[in-house]
């Protein structure tokens, strides 16, 4: 495949992502600090990864983290600028970013039937991680009097990240078996 079309298809991918984000704006969001449950917004930067190398997925995921930051930044309760700066990478740089890895955990399981969601699955888990990491370091401060701030993290991240990663699994699945797409990645 060219590098002309595999550019072409990634910029599609990142326009139905950023699209799909758009989208789920309409639904009232109850999280005063970011997140939000998407009609399956990350499946496009997922298959990104798993249709083409990793290269290619990163390059993806970076670029749709860097639109996430334009259109859904949210201030920091921050005091210095290194905890400016590790908001940027946990909450946005890495936790999207690390969605182009899809295709990296896609070809060590196999390429089998089950490694697309898998895949989804295994990335969606690493970005809920990357923000139970910012919330336990920099959110923490918004946890209820007597709160943990490790559950107040937990629960925060979980109400959105999970359903996330449960879309995202069931829907990359959905797709991945359709006869068109299982060519392409077989």
């Amino acid at each position: 495949m060219t590098t002309t079309k595999k550019l072409t298809t990634c910029a599609l991918l990142i326009a139905l992502a950023t699209v799909l984000m758009w989208v789920s704006k309409i639904i009232p969001a109850p999280w005063l600090q970011g997140g939000s449950i998407t009609i399956a917004s990350m499946v496009p930067i997922v298959l990104a990864g798993i249709l083409y190398d990793v290269k290619w997925g990163l390059s993806a995921s970076f670029a749709y983290a860097l639109i996430q930051m334009i259109f859904g930044f949210y201030p920091p309760p921050t005091q210095t600028f290194g905890y400016f700066v590790l908001v940027v990478l946990l909450d946005y740089l890495f936790a999207f970013g690390i969605l182009g890895l899809s295709g990296f955990f896609f070809r060590i399981t196999g390429k089998k039937a089950y490694s697309a969601p898998l895949s989804a699955f295994i990335v969606t888990l690493l970005r809920y991680l990357c923000h139970i990491l910012s919330g336990i370091l920099i959110w923490g401060v918004y946890a209820e009097e007597g709160q943990s701030v490790l559950a107040y993290s937990l629960i925060y991240n979980g109400s959105y990240m999970i359903p996330e990663i449960i879309i995202t699994t069931i829907v990359t699945a959905l797709i991945c078996n359709t006869s068109m797409l299982k060519e392409k990645i077989r």
